[in-house]
Parts: C-alpha cells; structure tokens; sequence
C-alpha cells in the first residue's frame, strides 16, 4: 500500500463480495485494469458481475484472464481467434468473466479487452523453491510446452491496453520465449547455480507431484504475440526468459526467492 500512494495513487481495499462495500467503487474512475481472480469455487464469476454493476460509469475495461482457458493444445502454435475448451474448475470461471464482459460490451455498456496471461516470472517469482526440493520435471519426449511473461513486460501490456486496446479483442500477454516447462526449470537452475531437476515419464511424475501441480504439467501449448506487437505494438523489455535470466548477477545457488506463479 505505501508503494502505491508513493506513486501517486489512492489504494482502496474492498470485499468484491460485500454489495455494501462495493458502493465505494462507483465514479472512481473511467478506465478499469480488472485483476481481480475468480471465487475459488463454482463455474462462475460472481465478481466480475459485481464489479461491472458497481462500476458502471467506467467505460474502459482491460481484464486479465488466463492461458488456461485453451485447456491442452497438444503443443500447437494458436492465436487468439482458438475456441476455448477449459479443462479445470479455476479456467471454467476465468472463461465465465471473459463471457460478461464480452456481453457487456455487445450491450454498448462498455469496451472491454481481454489479456490471456501465461505464466508471470520476475526475480522473485521464480521456481527456486520447487528447484531446491528436488521436484522432478518430465522427460523430454513427455515434456509440455509452456508460456511467460515477465511481470514489468506484463504491467506495461496492461497500461497499454488501456488505451489502445479494442473492444471484444482478446490479446495474448506472452513474450517470445519457445520452452518445454523442463528446459525453464533447466534454464532457472543454471541461472542460480543449482542442479537441475530429475526428470520421469508422464505417469510416475504424475504421481510425486500434486494434483495442481500435475494439472499445470499436464497442459501444452504455445502462444503467438503477433496481436500484442501488431496492435498493442508492445516492445518487451524481456523478450525471452532467457534474456531476464542473462541480467542476473551471479549466485551460488543459495538465494530462496518465492515461487512463481502461473496463471
């Protein structure tokens, strides 16, 4: 919170969930960055809801979905112009959102734009605690592909879309990094001197990791960012993965920064 009114900005913290609370949000604004996640059960997303009705002033919409609503593309390159096809509760509610504010766009009642976001990374977003575990990673004829973005490429793609973005568009948020979720981790282990992960066939890692873990490690696809630089016309600070990991200092590996995170 002190970060934010150091940058100039008034922090509110409000309930999505509490009608009272969510009266504070009317005329706050014209232009709405939508980050807020889904309940953590249910196919839908009553907050989206709430926050549409409280905010109906607000005319500009940016929202911030998830890669996963593709569901496993078995490795292909899509755009966004791909039918959805979620294949876990938290993607069916991302799905539910995208739909009300595409809804309320068609109504005229305001331009929304939608980022799907891949996985976030940053310097202390990082899987160097998954990495000092020892928790293995598939073998490469199992392995699946994964997407990032760093998360300073990702504020900028979101402020950006603010202005530029286009009613009823969806935009992938992904930079232009072509990894198996192995060579990452490998990657990341290199960076920080540690070793890198064991790998095991599909079904024996299936079951040394966890059932959410396993639901990431079980999806493939790629995303094109040809929509983000063509109309966005976003340039990347971190292209790739690679080229974040090149600016580290050197480590000997005993850093313990917090896990990343995927959306």
């Amino acid at each position: 919170m002190t970060e934010v009114r150091q940058a100039g900005a008034l922090p509110l913290q409000i309930d999505l969930d509490t009608h009272k609370a969510l009266r504070r949000l009317k005329g706050l604004g014209a232009r709405v960055l939508h980050s807020a996640p889904p309940p953590a059960s249910g196919h839908d997303d009553p907050r989206t809801r709430h926050a549409l009705a409280a905010m109906a002033d607000s005319r500009v919409w940016v929202y911030l979905s998830t890669s996963g609503v593709y569901g496993d593309c078995a490795g292909r390159w899509i755009d966004e112009t791909r039918a959805v096809a979620p294949r876990n509760d938290r993607a069916i509610r991302r799905v539910a959102a995208e739909r009300r504010l595409r809804a309320a766009t068609a109504r005229g009642a305001i331009r929304a734009t939608i980022l799907r976001v891949p996985g976030i990374y940053a310097g202390d977003r990082l899987p160097i605690e998954r990495l000092q575990r020892g928790t293995p990673a598939l073998i490469e004829s199992d392995d699946v592909y994964t997407n990032h973005i760093h998360a300073d490429d990702l504020a900028r793609i979101a402020f950006t879309a603010l202005w530029r973005g286009r009613a009823q568009r969806v935009v992938h948020a992904v930079d232009d990094s072509d990894l198996k979720m192995g060579e990452y981790f490998d990657a990341v282990a290199d960076a920080h001197a540690l070793a890198r992960p064991n790998r095991l066939p599909r079904e024996a890692l299936r079951q040394a990791v966890s059932p959410m873990l396993w639901s990431f490690m079980s999806e493939s696809r790629r995303l094109s960012n040809a929509r983000l630089t063509r109309e966005l016309r976003v340039r990347l600070i971190y292209p790739t993965v690679q080229s974040f990991l090149d600016t580290l200092p050197p480590t000997n590996g005993s850093v313990l920064p917090s896990e990343g995170s995927r959306a």
